[in-house]
């Protein structure tokens, strides 16, 4: 069904997306920095992000793709290294006493962008034409809206404009419309003083700068700025941890002091013995420790500074508790817990281990109830229509199996060498070599098929099951042991600090080969939200942990990843968990599902998370038929 008017179905260039991350990551040189899209373009310190504007979108590619890397130099290059954080917090203090604190704060963002875009091409020379186009694009942008500002009365806004014209012209004499009464006669003084800012050498100079300007401009301009064309984040510079050190971070508390005594050790002190409570006003909130024995106020002196003395027994507080041999009550979940478990079981994301993006997911892993008579009779009807494809398949594998069993074993032209050397005489091309007969081979592979169970899926789960029933059988015929997972996120449970995946295991390793499974895969229904990067790296810990050789995990999907606060950063992180999955030895291949015409933006979003691996089905009725030559593939690799 066709939208004809869509509100608020903006999608994310996934593609670009990940480019533009790369490239903070490359010039913060901290991978802890994440971009996202905002109104404007500036800095979060206390949550680490680059913001980038909106204002690029609907422009050409090129100029998008080009203002939008701007956004991230200014911001990893310039902002990061050269603003000075002190400067710009005094600066804030003393605008929000003017009468016109927008009309200041954006001036000093508009001047420092122009002193941060110099340093970054003297920096990084390579970005010379991006900010050739930015300026372009910027210099046409502000020309419009100086004039619509001036048809308005907004004159203020008008000012502003006529001030990024100027100083971003390339010629001295940049024409200046008449603006107002009151503000005209003080653009000669304007012009004078805004070429300052060209010398400007630091954040405080550009400061100093427009707070001159401003406070001349305060008697003329009667209302303070209505657009907001450059922000300057108050809340992000305001905040002690925008310069705050790796040390200070580290502290629950700030020292009630923080003098040190000038006496130096000489080795020969007196050592008194005292009592010396552990108790005062610092530690006397309750923690989760069992004793606090550090003391955050005082005088720092240079006893012990150089190590600490040799451990002792007695040290562990509570240690008679651990001392003794005997198994604990308690389990300590840091590693995933087994599907195969009888009942659900629910498991932390365990902090960054699967993905920054899933520092707060749980997983909730259930089990499949007994299949009804109704599951099993649909499950026999369905397994009559692909039983011709299980047959072919099992066919082909034992015709392979056979041949290489039947291949010749002697006559070769390397291998060990025969006794016979009498064809070294006898034959012009005499084959001497030998090699002993190998064992019969045999299907050395693992498969996980991860079925999405979210809401979209709600007019593709019926095809999909008869394609997740042909694998199923299919490698249940040839003794491979396999998988089927369903997954999904609960958006009425997510919250901040918690979201709750669910894994339904319709078919275990230690059930696959078994003649009566199979009808837990009807079980597979449409749920909620869908949370991939997550679910690929549980599956691919459980894979490593199988011994064969060729291990594959098949994702069933019907489009980007979505869930609780992932709409935007879930591409990046699914992206990054089939690269880490594929660096270690597991083949993870997509099955991209659609209802009829595919578009060059869904097309283009997998991709770019999957690679060239990844199979798209834009009739899901032809699944099986797409299905088998993929599985008559896999298993031809994997015969040994």
């Amino acid at each position: 069904m066709k939208r004809f008017i869509q509100f608020n179905d903006k999608k994310i260039d996934s593609f670009l997306f990940m480019q533009l991350s790369d490239l903070a990551k490359t010039l913060t040189k901290q991978s802890e920095w994440e971009v996202e899209f905002g109104f404007q373009s500036y800095v979060d310190f206390p949550a680490q992000k680059l913001y980038v504007s909106y204002f690029w979108d609907n422009r050409p590619e090129t100029e998008k793709l080009h203002g939008l890397k701007t956004d991230v130099c200014l911001r990893a290059i310039g902002t990061l290294y050269y603003t000075d954080i002190d400067a710009v917090t005094a600066f804030i203090q003393k605008a929000n006493r003017l009468s016109i604190p927008s009309f200041a704060k954006q001036l000093l963002m508009l001047a420092e962008d122009l002193r941060l875009e110099e340093l970054c091409k003297k920096e990084r020379p390579g970005t010379k034409k991006w900010f050739d186009t930015r300026r372009d694009v910027y210099r046409r942008y502000f020309q419009s809206q100086a004039q619509a500002n001036l048809i308005k009365s907004v004159y203020t806004d008008a000012l502003f404009a006529v001030l990024y014209l100027l100083l971003t012209s390339a010629s001295p004499l940049e024409d200046v419309p008449f603006i107002h009464e009151r503000i005209d006669p003080m653009i000669p003084w304007i012009r004078q003083t805004i070429g300052h800012l060209f010398d400007a050498s630091s954040t405080k100079d550009i400061a100093r700068l427009v707070l001159l300007l401003t406070e001349a401009l305060e008697d003329v301009l009667e209302h303070d700025m209505l657009n907001t064309y450059f922000y300057l984040p108050q809340h992000a510079y305001n905040q002690e941890e925008a310069h705050m050190t790796l040390a200070d971070l580290k502290r629950s508390s700030r020292l009630n002091n923080c003098d040190v005594l000038d006496k130096q050790k000489s080795g020969d002190e007196d050592i008194h013995d005292q009592e010396l409570p552990t108790w005062h006003r610092e530690t006397s909130d309750m923690t989760k420790s069992f004793l606090q024995f550090e003391l955050e106020q005082g005088s720092r002196t240079h006893l012990l500074g150089k190590g600490g003395r040799p451990g002792e027994d007695g040290d562990q507080a509570l240690g008679i508790v651990q001392g003794s041999a005997q198994k604990s009550s308690r389990n300590e979940y840091t590693r995933p817990i087994s599907l195969e478990r009888k009942q659900d079981v629910r498991q932390s994301g365990g902090g960054e281990a699967y993905g920054k993006e899933n520092r707060h997911a749980e997983a909730i892993f259930l089990t499949p109830h007994s299949p009804s008579v109704q599951e099993q009779a649909e499950y026999e009807k369905k397994k009559l229509e692909i039983i011709a494809y299980q047959k072919k398949l099992k066919k082909m594998i034992e015709k392979t199996l056979e041949h290489k069993q039947a291949l010749p074993r002697t006559d070769l032209h390397f291998g060990r060498l025969h006794k016979k050397l009498l064809r070294l005489w006898t034959d012009e091309q005499p084959r001497l070599f030998y090699k002993k007969r190998t064992p019969s081979p045999e299907l050395d592979a693992v498969f996980t098929l991860l079925v999405d169970c979210s809401a979209s899926m709600y007019d593709k789960m019926e095809e999909t099951k008869r394609g997740i029933i042909l694998f199923h059988e299919s490698l249940k015929s040839v003794r491979v042991f396999h998988e089927v997972v369903g997954f999904w996120e609960d958006s009425n449970e997510a919250m901040e600090t918690k979201q709750p995946n669910y894994f339904q295991t319709v078919i275990s390793f230690s059930e696959s080969l078994k003649k009566q499974t199979g009808p837990e895969i009807l079980q597979l229904e449409p749920q909620e939200d869908n949370r991939d990067g997550f679910a690929i790296r549980l599956m691919t810990e459980k894979l490593l942990r199988r011994t064969e050789k060729q291990k594959f995990l098949l994702v069933f999907s019907d489009g980007e990843p979505a869930a609780y606060h992932y709409e935007q950063n879930g591409i990046i992180d699914t992206h990054e968990a089939v690269l880490e999955a594929r660096k270690r030895g597991i083949e993870v291949l997509n099955v991209f599902l659609a209802n009829g015409e595919i578009t060059e933006e869904q097309q283009r979003t997998i991709q770019n998370i999957y690679g060239k691996h990844c199979i798209i089905v834009s009739n899901v009725e032809q699944l099986p038929d797409i299905l088998f030559p993929l599985l008559k593939k896999l298993l031809h690799k994997s015969l040994v």
